[in-house]
């Protein structure tokens, strides 16, 4: 679905259907360490490029709302974890380097 920044995102939700005035991002919503989540967020979320920059089936994202240590600005972190070879992904754009090279294998196996 198309966030309010004009990106498609799988965890962003809205509902105007009968009057109803619902927006959600069901990846924060899902922690419960999370601060509140705002429309404004999206602006700055790195969870749709996230997400067209690595369609890698094994990762696996969580997110919070992190305030400032002045508590004026509000950004979204991200932390990665690759369930194949169950590490912490450092960079989930690029993933855990591991699960590309071998899927041209695995691919070839499963043909044969």
């Amino acid at each position: 679905m198309r966030t309010p920044a004009g990106k498609e995102c799988r965890y962003y939700f809205e509902d105007y259907y009968r009057g109803r005035q619902k927006q959600e991002c069901r990846l924060l919503t899902q922690n419960p360490n999370s601060g509140r989540w705002k429309p404004s967020l999206c602006r700055s979320c790195p969870i749709p490029d996230i997400q067209r920059q690595n369609a890698c089936p094994n990762l696996v994202l969580e997110a919070r709302v992190q305030t400032s240590m002045l508590g004026m600005r509000q950004e979204v972190k991200v932390f990665a974890v690759c369930t194949r070879k169950m590490v912490e992904v450092t960079n989930p754009a690029i993933g855990c380097g591991e699960c590309h090279l071998a899927q041209p294998v695995e691919k070839i196996l499963k043909q044969g």
